[in-house]
């Protein structure tokens, strides 16, 4: 068979992503848990109107209700994207060796699934927790501290 790559002498390039850019940062995809976290937090917060209420009143709380929805399954899809654009495109060099990659990536993807399949916030407070742990072991790959002194400040009240 005729390697044609060999024939014109094309050296083979190796690369990490579809577009070698090497800028990787988790920051989107803990931007987009605590956006699932918040949403369930305001759906949680909703009052729905009593059965004498008018009709206007039970229109505006389905029309609210399904926006927080929509917004919470959106940023829970962004999680799950990020994560695994992280996950397979990273080449995770000097991994820290408590740091289970495969475990903690498959545990995150699923329970952003779960955050998408019901209102517990129980399970958006553990998503957050394990894209911080991702955080940490990515940035320990570079030699850095992660930290997110803004995360209260973002999550907001």
């Amino acid at each position: 068979m005729f390697n044609l790559l060999a024939w014109l002498r094309v050296p083979v390039a190796q690369a990490h992503c579809d577009i070698p850019c090497g800028i990787y940062d988790p920051i989107a995809a803990k931007i987009a848990a605590q956006t699932v976290q918040k949403m369930v937090l305001r759906i949680q917060a909703l009052e729905p109107p009593g059965p004498s209420g008018d009709a206007a009143a039970r229109h505006a709380f389905i029309n609210t209700q399904s926006r927080y929805v929509r917004v919470k399954d959106e940023h829970a899809e962004i999680v799950k994207k990020e994560l695994s654009i992280l996950w397979a495109d990273y080449g995770w060099p000097n991994l820290p060796a408590d740091f289970d990659l495969h475990g903690t990536f498959n545990a995150a993807l699923k329970l952003a699934g779960r955050c998408k399949q019901g209102v517990d916030m129980a399970a958006c407070e553990e998503l957050v927790e394990t894209v911080d742990r991702v955080a940490t072991a990515f940035w320990a790959t570079k030699n850095v501290t992660y930290s997110d002194p803004n995360a209260a400040a973002r999550y907001g009240s």
